[in-house]
């Protein structure tokens, strides 16, 4: 996070420059570095400027995962995913309350309609120029699935899904791979990298048209910086301003895994311009580890992959409230469920409970997993050697954390109905189905299952008896933010619009920084990075046909 303090974000007036470019980038994650590149190969000069201290923003922390519908892998094989059908996939989670196959923009809105459109056309020829070029090459996971792959909407439920070739076998650092090869092929083709450059706002003309911006240096210097084509914001989302989420966000989050440089700059950098805001409601989300948030650890990563067939969620009554194994957007909506009787947020923290087999067996520092091998960063795991201690220990961690939560604690019979929980869970774990919640039957479940012992006795490899004896072990979980999705409206040119629908000269957003079409979907791993290359890529060619000034 950059320790320079947030500014008036009210546009300046254009005059002298500190160094002038044809674009500026703001922001080094994937759409920036993405945009850089894109502008530079046009034959632009580019300076990239960067809030924090190192590149890579959200994008460092993540498995980078990239979702290209009709990717050339898939042409190449034989793969077939038809327009209207992987449109119709997108529209179906995105606004199920409106979806209707017989209408024709499928029930959405034209702007949704056309920026699935641009998504599937635009998203293959980003991803085989950066790989042509040398800057993110990739290999095909044909292994894996949307994560609504049984909807018969997706009719190419394999096949969609990249990742950085360099990533390791469990697909886990695919984005510090990424941001490595990117950020080093953009320095070698000329791009002007300029980290630890808080950008406050934009500079505009007489006739209010973006022609740069101006950027606070650690020294307490404002450096203005000239476009003479554009300017392209990828600056990501809000999850970390309080504020904003308290006030945009429609239900109550803790916190979330992007980068801590991630305050919604552009939120307010736009709208002091004219940018209509839309969306701010939605968030990409996730269960996180809900002692990381509250501390504001930097590392804090959301948990992908909830391991542990021998484990299960429980709320403060010691009941299981959800499948534990859903995909991580879905899994984070758990904590959000409102008891209108009681005011409340029941779950809003969730306790997850296993035991010795797998702490053993499914121990792991990668995906945001929250039981962890022994040597790693397990302040947030609770011990008990029977049930009866790691309620007790459960009671005292919640109690610390209790003026944060909305004095959230265990009720007095959490213990008895845990030991009845606990049974009922590992009859279904012998039966091998899960008749409360359904777990394991999904494709996209049995993805995200993470490490376990083998048990060929164990006909649902999701779950597993947990132990009559202990130790037993405990972490309190919430729903987070991977970022928000929230911002200023885009078009598919990534041009940003006013509230009229103009687009706002000289001026372009890519990334969790503006507006996202998805709404409420996740559609599969890397439906935010995929779509975040083909709109870096119609940016960048729509800029560079900007006249210079």
């Amino acid at each position: 996070m950059s320790s320079i303090a947030r500014r008036s974000a009210l546009p300046a007036r254009a005059g002298g420059f500190d160094a002038q470019a044809d674009v500026i980038v703001v922001g080094s994650g994937a759409g920036g570095l993405a945009s850089a590149l894109f502008s530079r190969w046009r034959g632009n000069s580019v300076v990239l400027l960067e809030k924090a201290d190192e590149l890579g923003g959200t994008t460092k922390k993540a498995a980078f995962w990239y979702w290209v519908p009709n990717n050339r892998h898939m042409r190449e094989v034989g793969i077939e995913d038809r327009k209207e059908d992987c449109i119709r996939y997108m529209a179906r989670l995105s606004r199920p309350e409106a979806y209707n196959p017989d209408h024709p923009t499928l029930g959405l809105s034209q702007w949704e309609y056309d920026a699935y459109a641009a998504i599937y056309d635009n998203a293959s020829p980003a991803t085989e120029l950066l790989a042509e070029k040398g800057a993110l090459e990739y290999r095909h996971c044909d292994f894996v699935p949307d994560y609504w792959a049984e909807l018969p909407e997706d009719k190419a439920p394999k096949g969609r899904v990249l990742l950085p070739k360099g990533a390791r076998e469990s697909m886990s650092d695919g984005g510090e791979v990424a941001i490595r090869a990117m950020s080093a092929k953009a320095l070698a083709d000329g791009v002007d990298i300029r980290a630890g450059h808080r950008v406050q706002r934009v500079i505009v003309d007489d006739n209010r048209a973006v022609v740069g911006v101006e950027a606070d240096v650690a020294d307490r210097r404002t450096l203005r910086f000239g476009a003479r084509k554009a300017v392209i914001f990828a600056s990501g989302g809000f999850t970390h301003d309080e504020t904003m989420r308290r006030n945009f966000q429609s239900v109550p989050v803790f916190g979330g895994c992007a980068a801590k440089s991630n305050e919604g700059d552009f939120v307010n950098i736009g709208a002091a311009v004219g940018a209509e805001l839309r969306n701010m409601n939605y968030a990409w989300m996730c269960p996180i580890v809900l002692e990381k948030a509250l501390n504001g650890d930097p590392g804090l990563i959301g948990t992908f992959s909830p391991s542990g067939d021998s484990m299960i969620y429980v709320d403060r009554n010691g009941r299981r409230v959800t499948n534990e194994k859903l995909a991580y957007n879905e899994s984070a909506q758990a904590f959000f469920t409102w008891d209108p009787a009681a005011s409340a947020y029941p779950n809003l923290v969730l306790i997850a409970i296993w035991d010795e087999r797998s702490q053993k067996h499914s121990a792991s520092d990668e995906y945001g997993r929250f039981i962890v091998p022994e040597g790693s960063d397990d302040a947030h795991v609770i011990r008990g050697g029977t049930l009866a201690e790691l309620t007790a220990n459960i009671r005292e961690r919640l109690n610390k954390y209790a003026a944060r939560t909305g004095n959230l604690a265990l009720a007095e019979s959490f213990e008895a109905t845990l030991r009845a929980t606990v049974e009922r869970f590992n009859g279904f774990a012998e039966a091998g189905r899960d008749l409360d919640f359904r777990r394991g039957e999904r494709q996209v479940e049995l993805l995200f299952n993470g490490p376990a012992a083998e048990s060929p006795a164990a006909p649902n490899p999701t779950m597993y008896p947990i132990s009559g004896k202990g130790p037993y072990y405990a972490a309190l979980l919430s729903g987070g933010n991977l970022d928000t999705k929230g911002g200023p409206v885009t078009n598919t040119d990534g041009q940003v619009l006013d509230h009229t629908g103009t687009p706002i000269a000289g001026l372009y957003g890519v990334g969790n920084c503006v507006a996202s079409a998805s709404a409420r979907a996740y559609w599969a791993g890397g439906a935010t990075l995929g779509p975040i290359l083909a709109f870096a890529y119609l940016a960048a060619n729509a800029a560079d046909a900007e006249p210079r000034r």
